[in-house]
């Protein structure tokens, strides 16, 4: 068995290396250079100018996104990303804080975007509701979209009404509380 290269082993850890780095030329220029990409290093500058575009339009689409959503740590943390990014450019010349940056918003975007595209629960809409004072039970289908305040008992006609801190006759005497507290 012949003893491993240390020339391969050095390849393969500068392309890990360069792919560690994607807004970094120079170190991309190795795997340039590998599929034929050098005529690329030209535009070395339009890459970084589209990436600062790319991290204000991250961080505005974050303010959007807490204006419908107010899911504030996703925002602040899309804030500190792109502010981490412009400040590693411009005023601490940093690319471990570009990075840093980038890497934020990165895990800020996918957060966002997993929490919008996941599978949500769908409430259960049926229950079995039972009166307090006949003990008649009956089943009974939810309104999705409001609370119900008085159930009339079909067993004694009595007008139920939510106990103290509840907010509906469902969640005081049903089975399973209502869509609105299942989905909160």
């Amino acid at each position: 068995m012949e003893p491993p290269r240390l020339d391969r082993i050095g390849s393969i850890g500068a392309v890990i290396a360069a792919a560690a780095c994607p807004i970094c030329f120079p170190k991309l220029a190795l795997i340039g250079a590998l599929f034929g990409l050098s005529a690329f290093s030209a535009y070395e500058y339009q890459f970084l100018i589209a990436t600062q575009l790319l991290a204000a339009l991250a961080a505005g689409g974050h303010v959007l996104s807490y204006r419908r959503h107010r899911n504030r740590w996703l925002l602040a943390s899309a804030l500190v990303g792109a502010a981490a990014v412009f400040g590693g450019l411009y005023v601490a010349g940093s690319e471990l804080l570009v990075y840093g940056g980038l890497a934020v918003l990165i895990v800020a975007s996918t957060a966002d975007l997993w929490k919008r595209f996941r599978p949500r629960r769908r409430p259960v809409l049926e229950t079995e509701i039972t009166c307090p004072k006949c003990g008649v039970r009956r089943k009974e289908t939810m309104p999705t979209d409001a609370c119900q305040f008085f159930y009339e008992c079909s067993g004694c006609g009595a007008l139920l009404r939510p106990k103290p801190g509840d907010c509906c006759v469902f969640c005081s005497y049903g089975s399973v509380r209502c869509p609105p507290m299942q989905l909160a």
